[in-house]
């Protein structure tokens, strides 16, 4: 850091750094990259670097599903350009009247005009002007509500898009509104769109989160582990029946970035997907997350039920119960984040708590480390008080968890 201090990254750099920071097989392939091919785009042309990204991300997504990809440079933007898709392609199955996308509220897609609409957490949308009035929002725990909004409007829908585990907050979607939503996209004809910016290349423990789903995404969105946060870049993984539309009508999807899939970003994909699969195939990542949780399950136990444990895999919320009773306000959120700082991790403010994202490549010392951290700041947090959610104070065998 700026004064000198060495901390423990307990975030992966904002979601992005799944396999650690400087990996050095994703820094020379950059580097081999910017001096083979320097600058090509994909705007009216194509490179082998992109068709080779594209393949393997096809591998990794699965083939009998997927069938192509797009490159763009953020998840945000991808998020905006998933809304163009799924519009053009209800046009060319002839429903021009189809629209309306739809999301959960408390989800976060980003930041940009469309996306910004899309996410289900006000972060402001009316300051900005952003227009929503062809999107929807609906209750992750609350399928009657999506049923209800398909009975109503279920021929104007365009999409539902989901992210698997809400990263705000690492709020897991219920497995039965999962189902509910893939029943209904079905019987009403649009698109499930899968938002795993957050929750892919392992984040939760298969590839992708969605893999589980049965009825699966015909659009799965990528971006923070995609090049282990070495370059700007997403990706959509477009299904099967959705280029079949575009094919057999020869339509062409007016979308260009010129920055998007370029050879350093693709080079990065796939050292990224490369890693991916040694990390993952030896076994550590799932022997992380038990360990993870292991730890996270005995501190909450010890907490007397003031910690309540969200998320999945090394996708992890900690929600914090003040003495009133209440999840922690956001003065007390941002308290006791400064407090974890200072005892040596960086975590990131979550809902009523903090989140934990540790790197794929991590240590079980290290999330030792990352826990006990944690433990060392609500130690040194819990004398604040905050007119609601005040951090509660320590019992024993919490502070100190190693």
């Amino acid at each position: 850091m700026a004064d000198g201090r060495t901390l423990l990254c307990g975030t992966s750099g904002l979601w992005n750094v799944n396999f650690g920071y400087g990996n050095p097989d994703i820094a020379q392939a950059v580097h081999a990259a910017l001096l083979d091919a320097s600058y090509l785009s994909l705007f009216r042309y194509g490179h082998d670097y992109a068709n080779r990204a594209a393949a393997a991300l096809l591998d990794a997504c699965g083939r009998d599903t997927f069938a192509r990809v797009l490159f763009s440079t953020s998840g945000s933007a991808a998020n905006d350009t998933v809304m163009k898709l799924v519009r053009q392609y209800a046009v060319l199955r002839g429903d021009r009247g189809r629209k309306l996308v739809v999301g959960l509220r408390g989800s976060y897609h980003g930041l940009t005009y469309g996306s910004s609409a899309l996410t289900g957490e006000d972060l402001g949308q009316e300051l900005y002007g952003v227009d929503r009035k062809l999107v929807r929002h609906v209750s992750p725990h609350d399928a009657a509500e999506l049923r209800a909004l398909c009975d109503r409007e279920g021929d104007r829908i365009a999409a539902l898009v989901l992210e698997p585990v809400l990263g705000t907050g690492a709020i897991e979607v219920p497995a039965e509104f999962l189902a509910e939503a893939g029943r209904l996209a079905d019987e009403h004809g649009f698109v499930l769109v899968a938002d795993e910016v957050a929750t892919g290349f392992h984040r939760t423990g298969p590839f992708r989160a969605s893999a589980a789903w049965a009825r699966q995404p015909d659009l799965v969105v990528l971006s923070k582990g995609l090049t282990n946060g070495t370059c700007a870049a997403s990706a959509i993984v477009v299904g099967e029946r959705v280029v079949r539309e575009f094919d057999a009508a020869d339509a062409v999807f007016l979308h260009g970035e010129t920055q998007a899939g370029t050879p350093p970003t693709a080079a990065a994909i796939l050292a990224t997907l490369a890693v991916a699969r040694e990390v993952v195939g030896g076994g550590r990542a799932e022997a992380l997350a038990a360990h993870l949780d292991a730890g996270l399950r005995s501190m909450a136990e010890a907490s007397g039920g003031r910690l309540r444990l969200t998320g999945r895999g090394l996708f992890r919320g900690v929600v914090v119960t003040g003495q009133d009773g209440l999840p922690l306000d956001g003065a007390a959120t941002a308290a006791l984040v400064a407090a974890t700082r200072r005892a040596g991790a960086i975590v990131h403010n979550g809902l009523g708590g903090i989140q934990l994202l540790p790197a794929l490549t991590y240590s079980d010392a290290e999330v030792d480390e990352l826990l006990g951290c944690l433990a060392a700041g609500l130690a040194d947090a819990q004398s604040m008080s905050f007119a609601t959610g005040s951090l509660p104070q320590p019992r024993a065998g919490l502070v100190g968890v190693r």
